[in-house]
């Protein structure tokens, strides 16, 4: 099962309490399902406890049931109203006109309480709502058909302090968060804090795992560079050995020598502290230096 539906299952069991928010997440539904328009309602959906959620709402809200009910190809799921009696009354509970379009706008008189607005937009997620694994990216969608919809939708979040992308896909029209902090929050809103927490989990992951990375990145290049370091002085020692010069260097810089024939896979401070006595890491660097250059001369 996907984040996203886990998630929808989720905000399923949101209890049905107040007749208020029963209707604006009925309302959010409609607005942001396959279609309502004023020759019917469909919703089509591979979520089994949405579609079971959606027809209690109907009932609750307006003592409707579905015209149509079936099982589609590749799992699908509808639910149809087409009878005019039934549209008419679901448009008169959102106070729109049935001749016209009746998801032209959003009705803002059913969403004047804070709780109304997010079981609105709960119904809007669960009818047209997407999100990409956490494990994956941070990214939440809320798609409807409906221009003036997305818009009104788009300016309600940013009054409610989320601050939603948009755009323009395959003649639909998208609401994005990107953020993980906005997703995280939004989830907790809609009634979802098990899908937020989730979320938050997935992204201490991740600054662990890069931390990791980058430690282990550094650590990498820490180690390059001590084995270049080491190459280069022993080759200049063994130049220095083979042209008789080895023992005309004084004894400190003899024993640096010797330290680093007999330990090449030690660093600059493990190697000081084997000195007699032991010597600081740049004290060492400098008597290696002096080394390579008495071998280049």
């Amino acid at each position: 099962m996907s984040f996203a539906s886990e998630t929808k299952t989720e905000l399923c069991r949101t209890g049905l309490n107040k007749a208020c928010c029963v209707r604006a997440e009925l309302y959010g539904i409609l607005l942001f399902c396959n279609s309502f328009t004023s020759s019917g309602v469909r919703i089509l959906t591979e979520h089994r406890g949405f579609l079971q959620r959606t027809e209690k709402l109907l009932k609750k809200a307006a003592g409707l049931t579905p015209d149509e009910r079936r099982d589609e190809e590749r799992g699908k799921l509808s639910l149809t109203i087409r009878e005019p009696g039934k549209l008419a009354k679901l448009c008169a509970l959102f106070g729109c006109e049935l001749e016209r379009n009746p998801a032209h706008h959003v009705n803002l008189g059913v969403l004047e309480e804070d709780c109304c607005r997010a079981s609105f937009l709960r119904g809007a997620f669960l009818a047209g709502g997407s999100m990409v694994s956490p494990s994956k990216s941070y990214h939440l969608e809320l798609i409807t058909g409906h221009y003036s919809v997305s818009r009104e939708v788009a300016a309600l979040l940013r009054e409610m302090e989320f601050r939603p992308g948009s755009l323009r896909r395959n003649g639909n029209y998208v609401l994005y968060f990107k953020h993980s902090e906005a997703i995280e929050d939004l989830l907790t809103l809609l009634g979802a804090p098990m899908a937020a927490l989730e979320l938050m989990n997935a992204k201490v992951e991740k600054e662990v795992l890069n931390s990791v990375n980058r430690r282990l990145n550094c650590d990498e290049a820490n180690l390059d560079k001590t084995v270049n370091a080491a190459l280069s002085q022993l080759s200049a020692i063994r130049r220095l050995r083979e042209t008789d010069k080895l023992d005309s260097l004084s004894p400190k810089l003899r024993e640096a020598a010797r330290l680093r024939e007999e330990h090449p896979e030690l660093n600059l401070s493990q190697l000081g502290a084997l000195a007699e006595p032991p010597v600081t890491k740049s004290t060492l660097n400098y008597r290696l230096k002096k080394i390579m250059e008495i071998a280049g001369e």
